[in-house]
């Protein structure tokens, strides 16, 4: 797992420290707070169509312009502040993509409501476990799965946006509700027990 005094990472991990440190701190990590799990949720939707690094890079700004991820606060979101929000820089400034996330807190609300928490809501699909997959290559990691496909179709129902089944999945792998690290990574082994 390691080589040279260097830990071996998964291949998709690049030389950018915050990419690393993203990796090597976060990615599979299991969540269970509920403000962070909007985040990802919400940043995992801003992703779509750009690259991780790109939303890494934003996500300090993301932080400060989305009240820290708070639901509540961000389910009151104006028209105004939808308009502020699109001449941020420092967030992505695609209006489906800002007004998403408005709608995605209102939903979340609704699921708290319903399920007591989003954590309890999230991790049902999953039976309360990671995944624990063995990957030997990223060429095996899929992009989707019937789990992923499964919870896309229930957040759409509940009104959630820019939930596609790959945007499940990427969020189910950051948030450690699967284990994809490949089994060469210094982060496969450690994170067999979480």
């Amino acid at each position: 797992m390691r080589h040279n005094d260097h830990p071996i990472r998964c291949a998709w991990v690049s030389d950018d420290q915050l990419y690393r440190d993203y990796h090597d701190r976060e990615w599979g990590v299991p969540v269970h707070d509920d403000r962070l799990l909007f985040e990802f949720l919400t940043l995992e939707g801003a992703q779509a169509g750009l690259s991780w690094i790109t939303v890494l890079r934003k996500r300090e700004s993301y932080r400060a312009a989305f009240e820290n991820f708070d639901p509540a606060l961000v389910a009151c979101f104006d028209e105004a502040k939808q308009v502020e929000l699109l001449a941020n820089p420092g967030i992505i400034r695609n209006r489906l993509k800002v007004a998403s996330t408005i709608t995605n807190a209102q939903a979340f609300l609704q699921v708290q409501e319903q399920f007591g928490s989003f954590d309890a809501y999230l991790w049902r699909f999953v039976d309360g476990r990671p995944i624990q997959n063995a990957w030997r290559s990223i060429k095996e990691i899929p992009a989707s799965t019937p789990v992923s496909d499964a919870l896309s179709r229930d957040l759409k129902k509940r009104g959630f946006r820019f939930v596609g089944s790959t945007i499940c999945y990427a969020m189910m792998q950051a948030v450690g509700m699967v284990n994809d690290h490949t089994v060469d990574c210094f982060r496969w082994q450690e994170l067999q027990n979480k």
